[in-house]
């Protein structure tokens, strides 16, 4: 190459890298808004805090099980339930552990000879003492909304321990089993809640 050319393409070269850092590094992607937070507070953000889920930490052994898609989607049927009625997640965690105690989160119909007395659906509500009718008992949105309407009838429910909250509503022969949910029905709410 010719020492002319040689020193065009090479002050053309110059003109163009001094012209790039003018004007600041390439990228090719789309900035970050910076907000003080990690990434992992952003994605964090999005799910209820766990102080407003479990206030008074859980009380004692929790168990956990499972879910299936249908236990999950009845979970999901409490939450959204819980949002149309007005109430905050710390009654989603109440009313998903009062239904893991009772049914395992299964609608259950009549279990025959295995039944108690003539409860039904989420909760083992009974028809003979006034919680519906046993298509509306057996209705996820209705059961929740009932047992929701009871739960908001106990004088400061959200101060109460999980198990507590839920007996006053419930009304069972074992007080203390709705205890050991709280760790589950906490982690379902969060993860469900603004999904």
């Amino acid at each position: 190459m010719n020492t002319m050319l040689r020193k065009s393409v090479l002050g053309i070269a110059g003109l163009a890298f001094a012209g790039g850092l003018a004007a600041g590094p390439l990228n090719h992607h789309e900035a970050a808004p910076v907000t003080g937070q990690s990434e992992a507070a952003v994605v964090q953000a999005d799910k209820p805090d766990t102080a407003k889920l479990i206030p008074h930490g859980v009380q004692g052994a929790q168990s956990k099980i499972t879910l299936n898609d249908e236990q999950t989607a009845n979970a999901k049927a409490i939450i959204a339930a819980t949002k149309k009625a007005g109430l905050p997640e710390r009654a989603a965690v109440v009313s998903i552990a009062t239904s893991l105690q009772e049914s395992k989160l299964e609608n259950l119909g009549h279990l025959g000879d295995r039944n108690d007395h003539d409860s039904l659906g989420l909760f083992q509500q009974r028809p003979s003492s006034g919680w519906g009718t046993p298509e509306q008992i057996t209705d996820p949105e209705y059961s929740t909304l009932a047992f929701l309407k009871g739960l908001k009838q106990v004088d400061g429910w959200q101060d109460m321990p999980l198990t507590e909250a839920a007996q006053t509503v419930q009304v069972s022969a074992y007080p203390d089993a709705y205890a050991q949910w709280e760790q589950q029905a906490a982690d379902i709410v969060a993860q469900h809640w603004n999904s």
